[in-house]
């Protein structure tokens, strides 16, 4: 019997944006899925060297806007992260390759950016649109995270 098989989309570089794939993305490969991530536009940049390291949290409405407010906001985010042994997202990805989640960078938003595939990190694949719906379409699970 084939396993069954999960797809996340990823298109945020911010804390809220990125680590729901990637917890749902862990606890479906536990659970004996084939799980593959898709970092499209802006959450490519979760996949390239360092790229984990920059990401931030954007408070909702007025505050976002206030000077200094997401450097603040990001502090006391990653700080409750720290307190609750939440690993930190370079962590998370680094567990979910090992946990068998396949992260994959798409090929127009590589394009697009202009970004040298050199930069991302290992093992990471890049897949078309197309290639991405092939495999997304037969998934039990697919979510837009």
């Amino acid at each position: 019997m084939d396993k069954e098989r999960a797809a996340f989309i990823c298109v945020k570089d911010t804390l809220d944006g990125a680590y729901p794939s990637l917890v749902l993305g862990i606890n479906a490969a536990r659970l004996g899925m084939e799980t593959k991530i898709f970092y499209s536009f802006m959450g490519l940049n979760m996949v390239l060297k360092g790229g984990a390291d920059h990401a931030k949290f954007f408070p909702p409405g007025v505050m976002g806007v206030i000077p200094g407010m997401v450097t603040l906001a990001t502090g006391m985010m990653k700080s409750k992260i720290d307190k609750a042994n939440i690993p930190t997202l370079g962590e998370l990805m680094e567990m979910a390759q090992i946990e068998g989640v396949e992260l994959i960078a798409c090929k127009m938003s590589i394009d697009m950016m202009e970004i040298d595939e050199t930069k991302l990190l290992d093992k990471v694949v890049v897949w078309t649109a197309e290639d991405f719906l092939r495999y997304a379409k037969d998934c039990k699970i697919c979510l837009f995270t």
